[in-house]
């Protein structure tokens, strides 16, 4: 841990999904998984999905090769203390409190991560938009089912694998406290984000997730553009074949983004970030918490 008494946070949320932010720029604060989990505990911590580690490309080994590219580094910490790659609405909620910070304005601005360096753009009205790249859509029948009902669903993988389906009432989806099972067993591995989603209008669905590992969640950025590109394909819609972009509302329990596939392929996805408060960690909390 570092000599200081007192380590600043932030907390913040993207369609409630929330991290813990710890300003870091020359990274001289250490976080082993022990101490995230303890932030990220939601009765004896501050409480989040996951924690963003805000640190200068320039100052992380594992970053340095992309300082050229982008300034900042969002090492991203999942809730249990585990290091991820990516997380979409991670990536928005660091972006604001980039733009907070005074780092940063409005505009196109590049934030490095594990997965590579990502596209962010801090709209004018409040919202932010990141690039999620690219979408691969698998070949075969993929069915999921919850007790006695069963879909087919769409194969698409952001980066990480999803399974949507799409059904009459997302109540169907029932609790989503264990992963429903899908078919065949091989087409999935290492396990699956389930999807179940309902059509609101047109271009406007709603979605209810099970992420692996988690249960179900509030937000989950890759399944919100997942669900946009099956609902795409399952209306006849592809960018690449007809030269215009595909744009979808998609509500999730914690709010509502908006997912656009371009022709090139590209996704994008736009939705609020929000700094909810900010505040200091008593490092010998931390130190006992963590058994330091």
């Amino acid at each position: 841990m570092s000599t200081r008494t007192r380590i600043a946070f932030l907390k913040g949320h993207g369609t409630e999904n929330d991290f813990v932010i710890v300003p870091d720029p020359e990274n001289t604060i250490e976080l082993p998984p022990a101490a995230v989990a303890a932030l990220c505990d939601r009765r004896a911590g501050i409480g989040g999905d996951g924690l963003l580690h805000v640190v200068r490309s320039a100052a992380h080994p594992e970053a340095r090769h992309l300082a050229a590219e982008a300034e900042w580094f969002m090492d991203y910490r999942n809730g249990d203390g585990s290091i991820a790659e990516m997380c979409g609405n991670g990536v928005r909620v660091f972006a604001r409190y980039l733009q907070r910070a005074g780092h940063v304005a409005e505009g196109d601005i590049a934030v490095a991560t594990r997965g590579g360096v990502k596209a962010v753009h801090i709209a004018k009205d409040g919202d932010v938009t990141v690039g999620m790249g690219r979408a691969l859509l698998p070949e075969g029948d993929v069915t999921v089912s919850v007790g006695e009902r069963g879909w087919p669903a769409r194969n698409v993988n952001m980066g990480n694998p999803h399974a949507v389906a799409f059904v009459e009432d997302l109540a169907h989806a029932g609790d989503l406290l264990s992963p429903p099972p899908f078919s065949p067993a091989g087409a999935y591995p290492d396990g699956v984000n389930v999807e179940f989603v309902i059509d609101r209008g047109p271009g406007h669905v709603a979605m209810r997730v099970h992420e692996r590992g988690s249960g179900e969640t509030r937000s989950c950025g890759t399944g919100a553009c997942a669900v946009a590109v099956a609902t795409a394909r399952r209306d006849g819609a592809d960018p690449a074949a007809t030269g215009v972009p595909a744009t979808y509302t998609v509500d999730v329990p914690g709010g509502t983004l908006v997912i656009t596939e371009r022709p090139d392929g590209e996704i994008e996805m736009t939705g609020p970030a929000v700094i909810v408060a900010e505040g200091e960690i008593d490092s010998v909390w931390l130190e006992t918490a963590t058994g330091a």
